[in-house]
């Protein structure tokens, strides 16, 4: 079954794509239209927002870690919704060099895969005609890559905009809409990008501001009628079941890096999801048979994690009989301890030997394909899994044996490992798919 949906890119990041996805995913949400999100690549924070604009959970769409069929069993959860759409990633042609499952991780290649047009976002400031030129180059610069038009982003004054719809018009590319510059649908930065959503407290204040920008300076029935789909690909059952039958999750704001599309694979293969709060001092469930601690931010809660004893016992105490798993934020606080940006040293739960420093900080960036030499809740020695690492912690020790051969999309060996204790595993990268077993 095919999905009709659009596809929001730009020539680069920080042009603002974000700002229209949302404007219209909220904007066309109020018109009760039943907008199914997704986001192209491998972004843990962008989803979140869709989410929140659209009441609907927001799906990775990610061309170099996930098959053809992986894709569009997630594109048919927009079955329900009277579109999908998607934001992109980057520039809408960036990825790696080295191919994947399905492409480069460009978002081109969802649009291509998925016959999803493709909306262009310009940020126009410091040109006029020249705006047309890239975008004409772009749309035609990969053939299967359907460019329904454009919305140009910063107009600067009416003058400013008749220029640029001059150009648009040279060059034959529909303008569905001109944003003006606007400065309170900005969404705050730290240093691995967006803020999360549940972090915001005037979300829904950006969200309906982003929905007024758009539905007063955009063609929103244009837009929405420019929706389209391809033709019907075979979906393919997800290649990650879920790592037990209970799983203890711990979610909050120091925990909360999990990607949408595995929690949904897990609840439909019949696993029970037990969320705890560490920084509420809980801990997982007693009648949990595995332990899950997602990436998030647990440098900056810290302190608030090393002080909650009865989270840290619990903990030790689930990991002596049953599994336990780390991705990135969560590997870290199953080591023995987190030095903060401060250069404070926090002790975390001794699980594994791991310490990292983030009073040094140095970026760790890219899709990962790892190798597993021991096994991990839900997958078993041999499994080759793909995934993304983004983090600016440094090690400072790692004493405990490896949990992978970890190499980036190059095929370059990644130092960083994974580390493995007993039933205690842990990795930097976050976990998208898996995908054949090493021979």
């Amino acid at each position: 079954m095919s999905v009709k949906g659009l596809l929001v890119a730009a020539p680069a990041s920080g042009a603002g794509k974000t700002t229209l996805t949302l404007g219209l995913a909220r904007a066309w949400a109020k018109q009760g239209v039943k907008v199914q999100p997704f986001k192209s690549g491998p972004d843990y924070i962008d989803p979140a927002f869709l989410a929140a604009a659209t009441g609907r959970d927001c799906f990775n769409l990610d061309s170099w870690a996930m098959g053809a069929g992986e894709i569009a069993a997630l594109a048919q959860r927009a079955g329900g919704a009277d579109l999908a759409l998607a934001e992109g990633s980057m520039g809408l042609f960036d990825g790696v060099a080295a191919k994947g499952e399905t492409g480069s991780g460009a978002s081109a290649d969802i649009a291509a895969l998925l016959g999803w047009p493709v909306v262009l976002v310009l940020d126009t400031r410091g040109q006029a005609q020249s705006a047309a030129a890239v975008a004409s180059g772009m749309a035609r610069f990969r053939a299967g890559v359907n460019i329904a038009g454009v919305v140009l982003n910063r107009v600067a004054s009416p003058r400013h905009e008749a220029l640029l719809r001059a150009g648009m018009a040279q060059a034959g590319l529909r303008v569905f809409g001109a944003l003006p510059r606007q400065e309170n649908v900005t969404v705050p930065e730290r240093h691995l990008g967006l803020v999360q959503a549940a972090e915001l407290p005037r979300l829904e204040a950006l969200l309906d501001n982003a929905a007024e920008l758009v539905a007063q300076h955009c063609d929103l029935a244009a837009l929405r009628e420019a929706a389209s789909a391809g033709p019907d690909l075979p979906p393919a059952l997800t290649r990650l079941p879920p790592p037990g039958q209970r799983i203890a999750l711990a979610r909050d704001a120091a925990f909360s890096f999990l990607y949408p599309h595995l929690l949904a694979a897990w609840r439909a293969a019949g696993a029970e999801i037990l969320p705890f709060s560490p920084l509420a001092d809980e801990a997982p469930a007693e009648d949990a048979d595995i332990c899950w601690l997602p990436g998030g931010y647990p440098e900056l809660h810290a302190g608030r994690i090393a002080g909650a004893a009865k989270f840290l016992r619990g903990l030790r105490h689930f990991a002596q009989t049953r599994p336990v798993h780390g991705e990135c934020g969560g590997y870290m606080v199953l080591g023995a301890a987190l030095v903060d940006a401060g250069g404070t040293s926090h002790e975390m739960a001794g699980l594994l030997g791991l310490a990292t420093s983030f009073a040094k900080r140095r970026m760790h960036l890219g899709y990962r394909r790892a190798a597993l030499v021991a096994p991990m809740p839900g997958q078993a020695v041999g499994a080759v899994l793909a995934g993304h690492e983004f983090h600016y912690a440094t090690i400072l020790e790692q004493p405990d044996a490896p949990l992978a051969e970890v190499r980036d999309a190059d095929g370059l060996v990644v130092a960083e490992t994974g580390s493995r204790r007993g039933q205690v595993t842990g990795s930097f990268f976050h976990l998208i798919s898996r995908l054949e077993d090493a021979k």
